[in-house]
């Protein structure tokens, strides 16, 4: 930021009037006793509006006001670019952006516009006083670059020769609207709408069209799972023993393997299902298929002497809820998920269809 100083030549004094004097008071005593300096930046924006800039008479009365030292509110002044140093036009005082967006898209030609205008050097009055100009950083519209800002407003989309007729607006007393300077809404493309252009998109013709869709899908889906559920009964009753296919081998084979002893039920434990101390033929069913469980409580159901899906199909209600005081926390899972129903068909040697977790109902 380059060196910002007060301008030499200084009024004699500065005195709020009456209206301002009396909003800034009440500004004053909204602030608890010993923190009114908080109240500096607006009373100097204030002070701005009313005489056009802030001036050395306006920083020692603000000081005075505040309780604060001069040399306090002059370096808030100094520092903050919002605050103007020196006398600017009466008609207008033209801050041109001149960060990159704006510099890469022509502000060097608005600046060179000025200095032939209104004086080579910025913070000086035109000869007639009505204008005055200065570069600043970001004022923040950069997709409309390039811009200058006069007083609260941005005039953005500029060339050098709408920014004469600008000036020549300013001048006559007819200053443009502002905004852009070219035709387009705001801040979206040049030449008018580009997308969104399909008025059906907001007649409401098209409103819920996604949900028939997804109905429809929902409900295919539903047929054809119901038509291989129809199939499986028959299927899953060969006049002869099925042949165990390597890939994957059909659970009811194993009843025929002589099965390990069951862990004894005796006690309050009277309720416990057939538990094995080992899996029956030394293998045991992927419990991983039954929608609900994957690798770590298939891990549990193991240690609990738990392997086959033949085991949890011939669960009572008893049974259940043994499994559910061992488990803790577990209350309602095994109705919810429909356990026993699922193993009594996982049992007969019916699989998903090839996915593994699939929830296999009718």
């Amino acid at each position: 930021m380059a060196v910002r100083k007060l301008d030499p030549d200084q009024p004699a004094s500065f005195v709020f009037k009456p209206a301002n004097l009396a909003w800034a008071m009440s500004l004053v005593e909204k602030y608890p006793p010993g923190k009114q300096a908080s109240a500096v930046i607006p009373l100097l924006w204030r002070g701005q509006e009313q005489e056009g800039w802030v001036t050395e008479p306006m920083i020692r009365t603000v000081a005075g006001m505040l309780d604060m030292a001069e040399i306090r509110v002059l370096e808030v002044a100094t520092f903050y670019t919002q605050f103007l140093l020196s006398p600017v036009g009466a008609k207008a005082h033209i801050q041109v952006c001149g960060t990159t967006p704006c510099m890469l898209r022509g502000a060097e030609a608005l600046k060179d516009v000025c200095r032939r205008r209104i004086h080579p050097d910025p913070h000086h009055l035109s000869a007639d006083g009505s204008f005055s100009w200065e570069e600043v950083e970001c004022l923040g519209a950069c997709v409309n670059a390039p811009m200058v800002l006069i007083g609260s407003d941005t005039y953005e989309d500029l060339s050098p020769q709408s920014f004469e007729q600008l000036i020549d607006g300013f001048a006559a007393g007819r200053p443009p609207e502002p905004g852009p300077q070219v035709k387009r809404q705001l801040s979206a493309p040049e030449g008018g709408q580009t997308t969104l252009m399909d008025a059906s998109l907001f007649d409401g013709s098209v409103v819920g069209t996604w949900k028939k869709g997804f109905d429809e899908r929902i409900e295919a889906a539903a047929e054809a799972k119901a038509k291989a559920a129809a199939a499986v009964p028959a299927a899953a009753a060969p006049a002869a023993p099925p042949t165990p296919k390597p890939a994957e081998p059909v659970r009811l084979a194993d009843t025929a393997k002589p099965a390990a002893a069951p862990v004894p039920a005796s006690g309050p434990d009277k309720g416990k299902p057939v538990l094995l101390a080992q899996a029956r033929g030394a293998k045991g069913d992927d419990l991983k298929l039954i929608w609900g469980v994957a690798e770590k409580l298939e891990q549990r159901l193991n240690a609990m002497g738990i392997w086959h899906f033949d085991q949890i199909a011939a669960w009572t209600p008893q049974h259940v809820a043994w499994f559910e005081r061992e488990m803790q926390g577990f209350t309602g899972r095994v109705a919810r998920d429909e356990w026993i129903e699922q193993c009594q068909k996982l049992s007969t040697g019916w699989r998903p269809d090839g996915t593994v977790g699939a929830r296999p109902k009718g």
